[in-house]
Order: structure tokens, then sequence, then C-alpha cells
């Protein structure tokens, strides 16, 4: 089951580029642009995480490297645009997700040993 999470989260991590860095008239709209950003890296964050339970610092460095790396493709895009703001929703969705499950993880392992 480990390597079909951390193939969801890498393909989870190539839509969310596509989405980024392409068309912006082929990007969803599901609400606010800030709440779509930090929705979506919090995606990302809970994918990674849970891809690679025992590794978070990886998440985390997955998640706040292609936020930045993707905020900076998007300067290079003629109809898109990168901005600071932007990316500090984008690493802190993706922070609040890398918690969330490695919270999720620590109840789990609880309850599997029977000690909290």
């Amino acid at each position: 089951m480990g390597f079909g999470l951390q193939l969801a989260a890498w393909c989870l991590l190539a839509l969310v580029a596509a989405v980024t860095i392409g068309p912006i008239g082929l990007r969803p709209h599901v609400g606010p642009v800030g709440i779509e950003r930090s929705l979506a890296f919090l995606l990302l964050g809970i994918a990674f995480a849970l891809a690679y339970p025992r590794r978070p610092w990886l998440a985390v460095l997955v998640v706040a490297a292609g936020a930045g790396i993707l905020e900076g493709l998007q300067t290079l895009v003629p109809e898109r645009h990168g901005q600071w703001s932007d990316l500090g929703v984008k690493i802190a969705g993706g922070l609040v997700g890398v918690m969330l499950a490695q919270g999720l993880i620590r109840l789990i392992r609880a309850s599997q040993c029977g000690k909290p």
C-alpha cells in the first residue's frame, strides 16, 4: 500500500503543477482563490505525509519546495503571476496538511499499540 500512496501523492503534485502553471482558463474554480490555493496544498501535505509516514520532513520539504518552484514558474508564464503572498498561503496550507496527517498517523499507531 505504501507505493500506491506514494504514487498518488506524486500524481497529485503533478496535477497541482499543471493547474498552477497551465493556461488560466483551464484552472478549476471551486471557491475563493486563497481557499483554493490553501486547500490544494493542504491535500498535498496530507498526501505526502501519509505516503511517507516516517519522514514528515520529506513531506514538508516537497510541499514547501513545490510551492516555491511553482510560484516561481508562474512568473515565466505570460498570463500568470507569482506572488509572495500566494507562496505563504500555499506553504501554510501544506504545513497544516502535514500536521493533520501526522496527528492521524499517531492516533492510528497508538490505537494499534494500545498506548497514547
